[in-house]
């Protein structure tokens, strides 16, 4: 049996165990929440005498969930200051969503500034989608000038051709302000580059001289500008200005000597096809005569076959031979002096 004493020192034992522990435990629990303390105490005494309302334990909570606390602690207070009123949980659902709270705090304060009507929502949304909503605020306070074309892509003019077909070539300066309705999915620069560059083009083409352009640049500014080229663009054109106009080539001229040259490439080919049909068909001739006098040949030939048939068959004396003979030779001799000279072997002998 188990005596008093060893039992009640094993009680004791036991408590100074359990007491121990209790002791770490405790000891740790106050170990955490002093760094806790000290790791948020700076931010906290910061939000408190901001009154930026964001407690200990939110801090506590934005360290759990990886939120960058020192970011929404700045941008919350910037807002207070402000006197714009943002939820703490709107600037860490941003933040979580991959957002950045500082620019769209600091865009926010701008917008109010320059009594520009912007919520927290539109400007996440901006900001979520790709855009710089701190420089569509500023373009919208001070608007911007684009080029065109644009001189990045080695571009410095727009060439159009006026119905007299000289050359004209011009260089514009668009002023815009941000449409900040339009900014999520609205078009960018490149599109007001191409629709301004198109519409000078335009104008031009429709011009009588080139004459007319340069007396009258505004001419073209006007007829761009009437045409509402901001349309489906996150900006608003204020003016489009002609800021350069020059004299290029005689494209007219040009091209009718192009189309000159290109006639005469054609009428050479077809005269020349002409000649070479020409060509075939006399070495055609040619063979035709070559062919027909080797038939007449063939056929003199017989000739004398043919007399020595009748002599020998006696249709044919011989004095009638000898006359036939006299009267070729007369013959020859009149063709003789037709041509003004002595023909062939039977010519007379002076």
């Amino acid at each position: 049996m188990i005596s008093p004493i060893t039992a009640l020192l094993a009680t004791f034992l036991a408590e100074i165990e359990v007491t121990t522990v209790l002791l770490v435990v405790g000891l740790l629990i106050v170990f955490v929440l002093l760094v806790i303390f000290l790791k948020f105490f700076k931010l906290w005494i910061q939000s408190y005498f901001s009154n930026a309302d964001i407690s200990l334990f939110e801090l506590v909570g934005m360290w759990l969930r990886k939120v960058n606390a020192t970011e929404i602690v700045q941008s919350k207070i910037a807002l207070v200051q402000a006197n714009l009123p943002v939820e703490t949980k709107d600037l860490e659902a941003h933040y979580l969503a991959g957002g950045n709270v500082e620019p769209v705090a600091r865009s926010l304060i701008a917008a109010d500034r320059a009594r520009i009507p912007l919520d927290f929502k539109t400007a996440a949304g901006i900001d979520l989608a790709g855009r710089d909503v701190l420089d569509a605020i500023q373009t919208s306070v001070i608007p911007k000038v684009i080029d065109c074309p644009d001189p990045r892509k080695d571009k410095r003019e727009v060439a159009a051709v006026a119905k007299d077909g000289i050359q004209v070539l011009a260089r514009a300066r668009v002023t815009v302000r941000t449409n900040l309705k339009q900014l999520v999915g609205g078009a960018q620069e490149e599109t007001i580059i191409a629709r301004v560059g198109e519409g000078i083009v335009s104008t031009i083409g429709s011009s009588e001289t080139h004459m007319s352009v340069l007396e009258n640049p505004d001419r073209i500014s006007k007829t761009v500008l009437s045409k509402a080229l901001d349309a489906g663009t996150a900006f608003s054109i204020l003016s489009i200005d002609i800021a350069d106009v020059d004299i290029g080539q005689n494209i007219g001229a040009r091209l009718q000597a192009d189309q000159a040259e290109a006639d005469k490439r054609v009428a050479q080919a077809k005269a020349e096809k002409r000649r070479a049909l020409a060509v075939a068909q006399e070495q055609e001739n040619r063979a035709k005569v070559v062919e027909n006098e080797a038939l007449v040949t063939l056929a003199q030939a017989e000739v004398p076959k043919a007399m020595a048939q009748a002599l020998r068959e006696g249709k044919l004396g011989v004095m009638d031979y000898f006359n036939l003979k006299n009267i070729e030779a007369d013959t020859d001799m009149r063709k003789s002096l037709g041509d003004g000279g002595p023909a062939g072997d039977d010519a007379p002998i002076e």
